[in-house]
């Protein structure tokens, strides 16, 4: 028996519990970094790999490694009567939950029975977050509610996974015109993800006006900062390290909208020196705040979001909060 956790955090709970079988957590964060469709295994786990390193400061041999020992571990499915994968609503692991998904829509499983663990909602936590705040008693009775997946569900999983990593984020919009039930929390999660595409009124996305609008309220440091973020984008289940890497770019830009005290050259997102970080508005971040101007036009833009790189050469995809569409103008 083979189990792909979301986490390692939800792994190291399940270890303490006495349900058999090799216990996997999963190894990637598919929501921030290049997932382009269209190419071979082995440059996926270079792009991935080179993704890791950057992002969280780690060595990219060690991030290449991972994610090799990854494939390898999924690869070995057959060596197991049963997988089952764990995860939960938000944003985060959902994507996760699509890449494994597609995976498996691919392999030849034969008799061997593949389960979902699929939650967004826990009997006495009023605001369930996620797995990995369960204790092993109840984590562990999640487990006989496993429910076996079918080719309908790898199918809608591929598909959505494949929407995801295309370059034209209209297939989303176009995939979610069909019905997704199947996964119940997918929709959701596809949605807050189309809102992280910069908008058309101010250039910033979802979560980046979100950090403006509670540092402008006056949680200035990151300690009190990221809680209060957590609470109001709940859906996209980030943590302190993917909340650190969206206010970055407002601080190290050539205008900067947020102006950063403390030892930043010194920050690990292991060490506490992120959360003695304190922030403030500059005047650019007031006025891109009021939408009086637009980050793009102040900094241009560079950044990946599933399988569509923004840039500011060509056309910019763009969400437009009013209509609750995607849009697309020229730059220049």
């Amino acid at each position: 028996m083979l189990h792909i956790l979301n986490g390692e955090s939800t792994a190291e709970i399940l270890r303490l519990t006495a349900i058999e079988g090799e216990k996997f957590s999963f190894r990637d964060a598919l929501i921030c970094g290049p997932t382009p469709e269209g190419i071979e295994r082995a440059e996926w786990l270079r792009l991935r790999a080179e993704h890791l390193s950057h992002t969280y400061l780690l060595p990219f041999a060690d991030c290449h490694l991972r994610l090799v020992e990854q494939e390898q571990v999924l690869s070995s499915f057959a060596n197991h009567d049963e997988v089952i994968l764990w995860f939960e609503h938000d944003v985060f692991c959902q994507l996760n939950l699509l890449y494994l998904l597609d995976w498996f829509a691919r392999a030849n499983l034969g008799e061997n029975r593949l389960s979902l663990i699929n939650i967004g909602t826990f009997p006495g936590k009023k605001n369930f977050r996620g797995l990995g705040e369960l204790k092993a008693d109840e984590l562990a009775s999640l487990f006989p509610s496993r429910e076996k997946l079918t080719s309908r569900e790898l199918k809608l999983g591929a598909a959505a996974w494949q929407a995801y990593c295309s370059a034209e984020p209209t297939e989303i919009e176009a995939f979610l015109e069909k019905d997704t039930s199947l996964l119940p929390f997918l929709k959701t999660a596809l949605q807050a993800h189309l809102r992280r595409f910069p908008s058309v009124q101010n250039g910033l996305n979802r979560l980046e006006n979100s950090g403006l609008r509670l540092i402008h309220q006056g949680y200035h440091q990151f300690k009190d900062l990221f809680p209060s973020f957590s609470s109001t984008e709940a859906v996209y289940g980030l943590g302190d390290s993917q909340f650190w890497n969206i206010l970055q770019p407002l601080v190290k830009v050539r205008n900067p909208l947020l102006a950063a005290t403390g030892e930043l050259d010194k920050v690990s997102l292991e060490e506490d020196a992120l959360y003695s970080i304190s922030f403030d508005l500059t005047d650019a971040g007031r006025d891109v705040l009021k939408g009086s101007a637009n980050f793009v036009d102040l900094n241009g833009i560079d950044r990946w979001l599933g399988g569509v790189q923004l840039s500011s050469q060509g056309m910019l995809w763009c969400w437009d909060m009013q209509a609750e569409r995607l849009t697309s103008f020229p730059l220049r």
